[in-house]
């Protein structure tokens, strides 16, 4: 037993140097990951404590908790890697070697990283610029990417769909797209409900249905100012918007909370007005397509000059 005891430490120092490291440099090694993760948690519990005085105000400021959150955490990463890179003599005189003398390797390392750092100066714009925030309803591009935002760090911009599922955006291009936000300065929606009918529908009727329609969902409220109150203006508002093709597009201009809620409350008055306008006889209006097709195969008759025998 204490042979056996006596020989592993020397196992461990032979493999230590096999490997070009000593004991004294393995705590250099744990203290330099030590005192990253160290930083790291301070730095976490100096952000969440300045978010935690102003959340209050909004989801600016939460956006910027997550931002530089995940660039504090990327920041420590890569200055713990070089340091420990650095404390070891072999990888240190390596690294020298490397970048000191391969000025090509250099160049396509910095041409490699140049999208990385477009993605970096993009993500800090969007935070400084906020054009979208950390939980804001946005549509992304011709597209029509639909979601919430659910996260920004360096590289990407992380949208949650309805679907359940996560988009992951490079910061260079989402900053490059258009953007609907419905959120950034109130989330109440103005959905449109829109019906084609047949012209010679009672239009009166049809107009009357979808206005009783919408103001029986649940979803609905009333957006009106004062000032439209006392003029009159209808709470729904319902017009003729466009004819064409023996059509008549009617739009019902209703008013939600958010723009999730929008697009449901459209869909099931989509169902409603249908079964309403079944019950009562308005027409829906189908597309008329004439088709002339010529029978290929058939033998022309020919012509003869001059009058026949």
């Amino acid at each position: 037993m204490p042979a056996t005891s006596a020989a592993e430490p020397g196992a461990l120092s032979s493999f230590l140097h096999t490997i070009g490291m000593d004991l004294l440099l393995l705590v250099k090694i744990a203290g330099v990951v030590a005192a990253a993760w160290l930083v790291e948690r301070i730095m976490y519990l100096i952000l969440r404590r300045g978010y935690a005085r102003r959340k209050a105000k909004g989801r600016d400021e939460f956006t910027q908790y997550r931002f530089l959150r995940n660039a504090v955490r990327t920041v420590v990463v890569v200055a713990a890697f070089f340091a420990v890179v650095y404390t070891i003599p072999s990888l240190r005189s390596f690294a020298f070697t490397l970048f000191a003398g391969a000025g090509l390797l250099v160049a396509i390392l910095g041409f490699a990283a140049q999208k990385a750092f477009s993605d970096i100066i993009s993500g800090i714009f969007i935070v400084s610029f906020k054009p979208f925030r950390v939980g804001d309803v946005i549509q992304v591009g011709q597209q029509g990417l639909f979601g919430t935002v659910e996260d920004i760090n360096l590289r990407h911009t992380t949208i949650l769909t309805f679907e359940n599922r996560r988009v992951v955006i490079p910061n260079s291009i989402i900053g490059e797209e258009r953007i609907v936000n419905s959120s950034i300065r109130e989330e109440a929606t103005c959905q449109f409900v829109e019906i084609p009918v047949a012209v010679d529908a009672d239009l009166k009727k049809a107009r009357r249905i979808m206005e009783q329609e919408s103001l029986a969902h649940p979803t609905q409220y009333d957006k009106r100012t004062p000032e439209e109150v006392q003029a009159g203006d209808p709470e729904v508002a319902v017009r003729v918007v466009d004819i064409k093709e023996g059509s008549v597009l009617l739009r019902a201009y209703v008013w939600a909370p958010d723009p999730v809620s929008a697009r449901v409350m459209r869909y099931e008055l989509n169902e409603r007005i249908l079964e309403r306008f079944a019950q009562e006889g308005i027409p829906i209006s189908v597309p008329i397509r004439h088709f002339v097709q010529k029978n290929p195969f058939a033998v022309s008759e020919p012509e003869y000059a001059g009058t026949r025998p």
